[in-house]
């Protein structure tokens, strides 16, 4: 429902500027620019979605061969005990336990066919021992907040665009990207324990927690360390190293499984096609409304306003041109990612805002979408403090994309 009023907006923002501007500015050429924009991104969409279908076939068939092996299973037994900790009114073997660690392992994957419906099977299951059928319960919410903020180990349809686009290494993301999705995921689940109250010095999840802070800071400050060149030079070699390395592991379990890895790999390459040919149209519609928007001048107005009000208080700007795709992102996945798309095409994929707009994307995942459906599927009407906590996360998320681009890229 969210991206519905958003694509409208664009329109008619974008028809009310271009008005203002011929009635009162003279500009006579600025419906003509308008109308050539809808023509050029509807070809534009469709190109890019044409040509992603051989990457997306690609990294579907790969993850499928992960799948087979059952990569996501050991993810579950090893990320288990700490969920035991963190929905404590669940109590200890509560049914739900099982779809939640598939669920966060299939999200940390970049699995969404995968990771939905055991998200919804997990919401279900905590249903059932709601007491309050139409309100969220503690569990549900730290669920939802883990789901929102976004932790994603491969980061598989971001380098698929980036490839697309041009990018000289499409993986040059993957650490920033890490770095900036652990902090989201951090903020949101600091937040939720707050509110509800949870122990986070227990030792089995400050374990967990100051390990990977530790291994976070730690990445930081290694890279600040660094001159600019080192910086991609390393942080390039290490994301290429570390997935070609996680194939390499998926093949090898599928193995050890006794699975046909070819077969595995034409099943999700199938998968792959499928998809690349779905997502046409909704390419097509929010770059045409993008494109309309930007022609009009409007998308310049908003991108400068913000610019303005961040350079009075002394801060660089040259990061405001990617806001768009973190500002969309909690509203709509696929909006934000035609604001990537956007940003890529407009300043380049290996450009500081191409990059940064990645980062973005990958970051977060889209709040208001998860609250609606996660909790919509079960009948919940009162989601509590789900929203601002998920809000918090995101805007985590935000801030930590920001500073590790800076770090990484600029």
């Amino acid at each position: 429902m969210a991206l519905n009023y958003i694509w409208i907006a664009f329109f008619l923002i974008a028809f009310v500027v271009a008005l203002v501007k011929l009635v009162f500015f003279a500009d006579y050429v600025v419906f003509q620019q308008m109308l050539t924009a809808t023509f050029d991104m509807a070809k534009t969409g469709f190109e890019i979605s044409l040509g992603l279908t051989g990457v997306l076939t690609l990294w579907m068939g790969i993850m499928k061969i992960g799948e087979k092996g059952g990569i996501v299973a050991i993810l579950s037994r090893i990320i288990g005990p700490f969920f035991e900790k963190i929905f404590p009114e669940l109590g200890k073997n509560h049914p739900a336990y099982g779809a939640i660690s598939m669920n966060i392992a299939a999200n940390m994957l970049n699995l969404d066919n995968a990771a939905t419906p055991m998200g919804l099977q997990a919401m279900k299951e905590m249903q059932e021992s709601n007491p309050k059928k139409d309100t969220a319960s503690n569990a549900q919410i730290m669920f939802m907040v883990l789901n929102t903020s976004g932790l994603t180990v491969i980061p598989v349809s971001i380098m698929v665009y980036r490839a697309q686009l041009g990018a000289v290494n499409p993986t040059d993301i993957f650490i920033p990207l890490l770095i900036a999705t652990f902090f989201s995921t951090l903020a949101g689940l600091i937040s939720v324990s707050i509110y509800q109250r949870i122990n986070l010095f227990n030792k089995v999840i400050l374990s967990w927690l100051g390990g990977l802070s530790a291994f976070v800071v730690g990445l930081i400050w290694y890279f600040s360390t660094l001159g600019q060149e080192q910086i991609e030079r390393i942080s390039g070699v290490a994301s290429s190293v570390i997935i070609f390395t996680l194939i390499v592991s998926f093949i090898l379990l599928a193995l050890h499984k006794k699975q046909n890895v070819y077969e595995a790999f034409i099943e999700g390459a199938k998968d792959g096609f499928k998809v690349a040919i779905k997502i046409i149209p909704y390419l097509v519609a929010i770059l045409v409304a993008i494109g309309v928007f930007r022609a009009s001048g409007a998308m310049d107005y908003l991108v400068g306003g913000i610019g303005s009000i961040v350079a009075w208080f002394g801060f660089n700007t040259d990061f405001v041109d990617a806001l768009p795709t973190a500002l969309m992102k909690p509203l709509s996945g696929s909006g934000a990612r035609g604001m990537m798309i956007d940003a890529m095409n407009t300043h380049g994929a290996d450009s500081f805002v191409g990059r940064l707009a990645s980062v973005f994307q990958g970051s977060t995942d889209t709040t208001f979408y998860v609250l609606a459906v996660y909790f919509g599927s079960v009948g919940i009407k009162r989601t509590r403090h789900a929203l601002a906590c998920g809000l918090i996360a995101d805007f985590a998320g935000i801030l930590a994309a920001i500073f590790v681009a800076y770090l990484f890229f600029h």
